[in-house]
């Protein structure tokens, strides 16, 4: 008998070759956590995200679910203070959930950090059974970079005209086809409709720079970085507001603005009924 776990986890992505684990490269977020459930467990263990972030992008609140055997005893960690490996047990005995979540933190990266773990329903997907994401995109326009956000934010250094901006992004709410604002892989045969049910663009950071946060039922891939660097086109008046109706009726990737950095973009909050 397995039992379905449910994680919430956050990382800076800034070293990472994206979420989803590859062939090339042990430097996912998804190939770390699969490492050290492995070594918990014994056994292989496959995780599944809620999305699978870009190389370079970040998360506060990504989700993801993975089965272990249910009877399965998690090792002992290290008192507080000590190395793994070094003697010593915890005195306090803690709920299995809890015991996953401190071994997981023990053994990844700093830059990874699992905040909670809870047992979920034998058929809970974390990625099939999400009905809201929310991803947020932080620009700095002032016009000298603040060392200690570089990783985290998009430094454009420039102003943006919110107003044609915001009057943009009310065209890009609701059910549409977003094909002209996806990366255009050819070999992907699903649909291309998504649904945004809000853009919410404000001043951020003590008005050195600005933060799109955009709520949707679902994104395609790179579509938030391309959407962003269409709206900074806007903002930068490289563009007119309208020509957003334009690049949805024309479902073409080329006309659509360039597609803003990575670094700029957090997956913040995932949604469940």
């Amino acid at each position: 008998m397995r039992q379905n776990y449910k994680m919430i986890l956050q990382y800076e992505g800034t070293r990472y070759n994206g979420w989803q684990r590859q062939g090339n490269t042990s430097d996912t977020i998804q190939g770390k956590i699969e490492a050290v459930l492995g070594r918990m467990a014994g056994e292989l263990v496959e995780i599944h995200g809620s999305g699978r972030t870009d190389a370079g992008v970040h998360a506060l609140g990504q989700v993801a679910n993975f089965y272990l055997p249910a009877e399965i005893e998690i090792q002992s960690l290290p008192e507080s203070g000590k190395m793994p490996g070094m003697s010593g047990k915890k005195s306090v005995r803690m709920k299995k959930t809890d015991q996953i979540r401190d071994y997981l933190n023990a053994y990844l990266p700093e830059d990874i950090a699992v905040i909670s773990v809870e047992e979920a329903p034998e058929r809970f997907h974390s990625r099939l059974n999400a009905v809201r994401k929310v991803y947020a995109y932080r620009i700095e326009t002032g016009a000298r970079r603040n060392v200690f956000l570089r990783r985290t934010i998009y430094g454009l250094g420039q102003p943006l005209d919110l107003e044609a901006m915001e009057q943009a992004s009310l065209l890009l709410i609701g059910t549409h086809d977003f094909k002209g604002f996806s990366c255009g892989n050819k070999k992907m045969k699903k649909s291309t409709v998504r649904t945004i049910y809000s853009i919410d663009i404000r001043q951020d950071f003590g008005a050195g720079g600005v933060t799109l946060r955009f709520t949707g039922n679902g994104f395609l891939q790179n579509m938030v970085r391309i959407l962003t660097g269409t709206l900074i086109e806007v903002g930068l008046h490289k563009r007119s507001w309208q020509s957003i109706r334009e690049i949805l009726e024309a479902q073409d990737r080329q006309m659509a603005g360039f597609t803003a950095p990575a670094e700029g973009l957090c997956l913040e909050h995932v949604f469940y009924d």
